[in-house]
């Protein structure tokens, strides 16, 4: 189907949050995504891109228990995948394999590997080892970080340590660092924690309140982006973190997510509960000398936002990048409504 006035659409049947690129499958563009449906079966949709590039496919769709609150694609294993899901009472988090042979005739059921239970309250997030084949993950609730090792073939998962962040602190999400494996950024309610998974310790901190999404630059060492509530996107040296030394305007209204693409390191995509998704060109090149001694937070000379998508009525809250063309995107809508965007005409010369 055709969506909106550049994008190619795909409505799911009910609400959701969350879509995943699938980075494991190197032959296709894919992506995943989960319902969220208190009083239906919710659905996990596989959808590829064309070979053409001009229609989204589901190949495989699959029925799913609870309500999908958080959805991550394994690295390494493009069956394989982690959600974290309510039912209404309480959360969960799991990892689940897609069975094979898969298609779009039926629901199917998917296939249990492991159970993540060692949380107590509402968990966050699940973030898979960015790099190589690794065992490891990490979980996180509103007051622990849980360090995981998997065994798909054996269907276990073992808890290697958990730690408390503070009854001071509420855990909201985090991300990984691609340049650091024993480095995890997790957001709080009034700042940005770094932990270094080998001690289990936070080993550095960044006051700021509000943090709704963080994300590292894959192609920028040290470089770390952040999305607020209210105040926008800062974009972090994290060797010289008193200040940001990039500050964009954000959305109308709450910046909900963004992400950094993997392959051009100026490019940052965003989304809000405005109904839209921001295209953000952030170069090193094309800031302003930052007063650390005045704080003053450096601004772009030119305009930093490359184009704005508004094919939604609803707000958008799931935003991932195409590993494998990544000059492609994936938005999801509140209502259901996933649109596949190119950025080509965007992208910097080199």
């Amino acid at each position: 189907m055709q969506g909106g006035a550049s994008g190619i659409g795909y409505g799911l049947k009910y609400q959701a949050r969350c879509i995943s690129d699938v980075k494991a499958d190197t032959d296709h563009t894919s992506f995943l995504t989960g319902t969220l449906s208190l009083k239906e079966e919710n659905e996990v949709h596989l959808l590829r891109l064309s070979s053409g590039g001009s229609e989204l496919i589901c190949e495989g769709l699959f029925s799913h228990p609870n309500e999908i609150w958080d959805l991550a694609s394994c690295p390494f294993d493009q069956r394989i995948f982690s959600t974290v899901f309510s039912t209404g009472d309480s959360f969960g988090a799991a990892i689940w394999q897609i069975p094979e042979p898969y298609g779009q005739s039926n629901s199917s059921t998917l296939e249990s590997v492991a159970s993540l239970d060692a949380h107590v309250g509402k968990i966050n997030c699940v973030l898979w080892c960015p790099s190589g084949k690794s065992d490891k993950l990490i979980s996180m609730d509103e007051q622990n970080l849980v360090l995981w090792s998997l065994d798909c073939s054996k269907k276990s998962s073992e808890v290697l340590s958990k730690e408390s962040a503070g009854m001071r602190h509420s855990l909201t999400g985090g991300a990984w660092n691609p340049h650091d494996v024993n480095s995890v950024a997790a957001t709080c309610e009034s700042s940005i924690q770094f932990w270094d998974l080998r001690t289990m310790k936070k080993v550095n901190s960044i006051e700021r309140a509000h943090v709704r999404s963080v994300d590292y630059n894959t192609k920028r060492e040290h470089i770390l982006v952040t999305a607020d509530d209210e105040s926008g996107i800062h974009v972090w040296d994290l060797r010289k973190a008193k200040v940001p030394v990039l500050e964009l305007p954000g959305h109308t209204h709450w910046t909900w997510a963004l992400r950094c693409n993997p392959e051009y390191e100026e490019l940052i995509l965003s989304v809000g509960t405005d109904s839209a998704v921001n295209l953000w060109f952030a170069s090193a090149s094309s800031e302003k000398k930052t007063s650390e001694s005045s704080g003053e937070v450096s601004r772009q000379r030119v305009n930093p936002l490359l184009n704005s998508y508004t094919d939604y009525e609803d707000s958008v809250y799931g935003l991932a990048w195409s590993s494998r063309e990544p000059w492609i995107f994936a938005s999801l809508s509140y209502d259901g409504r996933v649109v596949i965007e190119s950025v080509k005409p965007f992208l910097p010369r080199r």
